[in-house]
């Protein structure tokens, strides 16, 4: 009677483990449209290291360059993240927009409000999606996860950002290195990196000036 009690608490407890993990992880494993398929380029090239053409990043940091000179941003570093890159791949970039070059990359959230489809975005407050646009990199607290720095949206497609409680900050969930065809755990439509990826991020606000950019796009 005992072992019979003992094992039926031992499969509860595997069940509800099962559970939570699918309840909060939420991994992905059907690639969805907007899947990026990797070119064959020369071993050890920028681009195959990240996955991703430099020309796609250089377009998003002309633009950034702009804004960043008139608005008093930092104008050399910015983080861009791309939504059009599966989960389980490098996305968010430490982008230098001088040299036009990444110096470093990590793994990033989206939001679980999206569709099975794919990611669908949206400024909708209660939508726990991503936001695209423009956000400015705010002040460093020390919040639920930890560390974590304010976001302010400054485009129509982001500006209630702080109203969402939209931030950047890290979870154990996150992993330190790619897992694809696999994708990772999902937000409440926060940026959200690896621990590690983290403390990278912030040695690069500290040492600036200047408030950095962070855009995301898809």
């Amino acid at each position: 009677m005992l072992l019979k009690t003992f094992a039926v608490i031992l499969l509860t407890g595997a069940t509800a483990t099962m559970l939570g993990y699918f309840a909060w992880y939420k991994p992905k494993f059907k690639t969805n449209k907007n899947s990026f398929a990797p070119k064959h380029t020369p071993a050890g090239s920028e681009k195959e290291k990240y996955r991703l053409p430099v020309e796609k990043l250089a377009a998003v940091s002309a633009q950034l360059k702009s804004f960043a000179a008139k608005k008093g941003y930092n104008e050399e570093l910015a983080f861009l993240v791309d939504m059009g890159i599966p989960s389980g791949r490098q996305r968010f970039f430490i982008y230098n927009m001088q040299k036009d070059s990444i110096e470093l990359a990590g793994l990033v959230t989206h939001g679980y409000g999206s569709s099975k489809e794919g990611i669908e975005f949206s400024n909708v407050p209660g939508s726990y999606c991503t936001s695209l646009g423009k956000y400015k990199v705010g002040a460093a607290y020390n919040g639920r996860f930890g560390l974590a720095y304010k976001l302010y949206g400054l485009d129509k497609t982001n500006d209630k950002a702080f109203e969402r409680f939209v931030v950047l900050h890290s979870h154990d969930c996150v992993p330190a290195e790619e897992v694809a065809p696999l994708g990772i755990c999902e937000s409440q439509g926060c940026p959200t990196v690896a621990p590690a990826f983290l403390q990278k991020l912030k040695v690069y606000i500290e040492a600036s000036g200047k408030p950095i950019l962070l855009n995301i796009s898809q």
